[in-house]
């Protein structure tokens, strides 16, 4: 049992423990290329999450990481077999029950840790933190927090070089042999101010990659994942242990 998974422990060892810290991972189901698994971002948010409070409730941290949201954002994706789009909306209405149960229960802090580039929080944790002025919300992607350059040769951001090693590492067992995974190749957008970045609209899956991976994974290896992992979970976790102690009414100085 380990006492900072909120699915492993129990109400006996519950019931009298003080909670500073809520961490929600966030993941999605959808296709990873032909070698990676539905549950590629579920199995990544698992790891990253219980791996990062565990160093964090070894440094004193009072935290607790809540069951992994399966589903995500996939409304670009609506073509691609059984990838599974929740809504915007939908997780709006998911994260306010679970922020009234924490707020009535004087749990203020939670953090949304995201495994899915499709999900945006910013602008419920918004609404949210007006409906409930005593909670203090927050988000963290994992994907961001490294220079992922000092880790990895290939770019990318889907059933890549970086998520096919860090799968390589947590769970060998769910990944093809490389030389089955499409080689990522992505079409870029054919409007200027989308291709560059400073304007946005969704991108249409099916017609970006042909193997639904963006991202050439050729050169991923087990040991270029676990050291990301190692050097990831070190930083989230001191992350915790700094956002678990701090008072939600002296953030700034």
């Amino acid at each position: 049992m380990r006492p900072y998974i909120l699915a492993e422990t129990n109400w006996k060892a519950l019931k009298n423990q003080t909670i500073d810290l809520v961490i929600l991972p966030w993941g999605a189901t959808e296709a990873h290329n032909y070698h990676l698994p539905y549950a590629t971002d579920v199995i990544e948010a698992d790891h990253i999450a219980a791996e990062s409070a565990r160093i964090a409730w070894e440094a004193g941290a009072k935290v607790m990481v809540l069951p992994t949201i399966p589903f995500g954002v996939n409304s670009g994706q609506t073509d691609i077999l059984l990838d599974i789009n929740m809504h915007p909306s939908t997780q709006l209405a998911v994260l306010n029950d679970i922020v009234e149960v924490l707020n009535r229960q004087g749990i203020y802090k939670l953090l949304v840790l995201n495994s899915h580039g499709g999900n945006d929080f910013k602008p419920i944790l918004r609404e949210l933190g007006v409906r409930f002025p005593s909670m203090h919300l927050s988000l963290c992607f994992w994907f961001s927090v490294l220079d992922r350059s000092q880790y990895f040769e290939e770019k990318g951001d889907h059933a890549d070089e970086v998520e096919t090693s860090l799968m390589m590492h947590l769970r060998p067992d769910l990944v093809r042999p490389l030389e089955e995974a499409g080689d990522g190749s992505a079409k870029v957008h054919t409007v200027e101010a989308f291709r560059e970045g400073w304007a946005w609209t969704e991108r249409k899956w099916s017609q970006v990659t042909e193997d639904t991976g963006i991202g050439n994974p050729k050169k991923s290896s087990a040991p270029k994942g676990e050291r990301f992992f190692m050097d990831l979970t070190q930083k989230l976790g001191q992350f915790f242990v700094e956002l678990a102690q701090a008072d939600p009414k002296a953030m700034y100085e």
